[in-house]
């Protein structure tokens, strides 16, 4: 079966117990597993980065859809559209942001 990514309806948070948590587009909770290393201190660091780009990130997801509308029809369907944005975006942020190299 293959899965399809689950996009964020809300910006994550830290559970009761302590877990990083989003709700999905589907309404379902999805729990984020971090790395045994990160202790709390770093999860809350981490989390109030992400809280203070929250309403950014709505602003891009806005343009995306915009975009994905936009660009989608007879030629190029909403899911090719949608791939197509994504595979465009990462090679362009790459190239400024390259990941660690392989040793």
């Amino acid at each position: 079966m293959d899965e399809q990514p689950i996009t964020p309806h809300a910006g994550p948070t830290v559970d009761a117990d302590g877990n990083l948590t989003y709700v999905g587009d589907d309404g379902r909770r999805y729990v984020v597993g971090l790395p045994p290393e990160i202790d709390e201190d770093s999860v809350e660091k981490v989390m109030t980065l992400l809280r203070s780009g929250s309403a950014l990130f709505q602003e891009i997801e806005v343009l995306c859809h915009r975009w994905i509308h936009e660009v989608s029809g007879t030629e190029l369907d909403g899911r090719a559209a949608l791939v197509l944005l994504l595979t465009t975006l990462e090679t362009a942020l790459e190239e400024r942001y390259p990941g660690s190299e392989p040793s």
